[in-house]
């Protein structure tokens, strides 16, 4: 079972040595999952990258998953992967995984998809975006009772997603958000391991 928490996702930086060190000082905040995501990145960066992230998830305890590449996660032992709308399916996937790892599924705000995804069996539902968000600005934004619906009826861990910052998740929390998938505002906080930390008390 999934813990409640900050949900990191890592963003598109092409320097593994800068990504790597920046994840290293956000680990010891005890993020419930990192999700590798580079959309910049090429196959064989994309795979170095995640090497490099799953040794240091590894250490500290906290499971990664991959962002869209349910073939590399299976490569290099990956914890799980995430899956949009035009990655596969998600039954397909979780035979692939067994029942152990990690499957999550974006739902945007479509209700089906998400009923679709537990039926599959995904370990966790994600709607979103939730706010104007940055990294997809073009995003069609979900509801917040959707988090609720979700939480009430499919007895599945929900993660929220898209331009959460400190301030609006507790917003997120309230109607049922169990994992809060965060970029820019931990990545490029003025402090960023300060930032995951705040985030990790919203859970306690």
């Amino acid at each position: 079972m999934l813990r409640r928490g900050l949900y990191l996702v890592t963003p598109d930086w092409n320097d593994t040595g800068a990504l790597g060190a920046a994840l290293a000082d956000l680990l010891p905040a005890r993020p419930a999952l990192v999700q590798y995501r580079n959309k910049n990145a090429d196959v064989a960066l994309r795979r170095e990258q995640a090497v490099h992230l799953l040794a240091l998830c590894r250490q500290a305890g906290v499971p990664l998953v991959l962002n869209d590449d349910l073939a590399l996660a299976l490569e290099i032992g990956a914890d799980g992967v995430h899956l949009g709308r035009d990655d596969g399916d998600p039954a397909a996937a979780r035979r692939a995984l067994g029942a152990e790892r990690i499957l999550g599924v974006s739902c945007y705000g479509e209700w089906p998809r998400a009923v679709a995804g537990a039926a599959a069996g995904v370990d966790y539902v994600a709607f979103g975006a939730m706010y104007p968000s940055s990294t997809k600005p073009a995003a069609v934004p979900a509801p917040l009772d959707i988090l609720t619906r979700a939480k009430r009826e499919l007895g599945l861990p929900v993660a929220a997603i898209g331009g959460i910052t400190v301030d609006n998740a507790p917003a997120l929390i309230e109607a049922g958000a169990d994992l809060l998938a965060v970029i820019s505002d931990v990545f490029a906080a003025p402090a960023p391991a300060a930032r995951a930390a705040a985030y990790a008390g919203l859970f306690d």
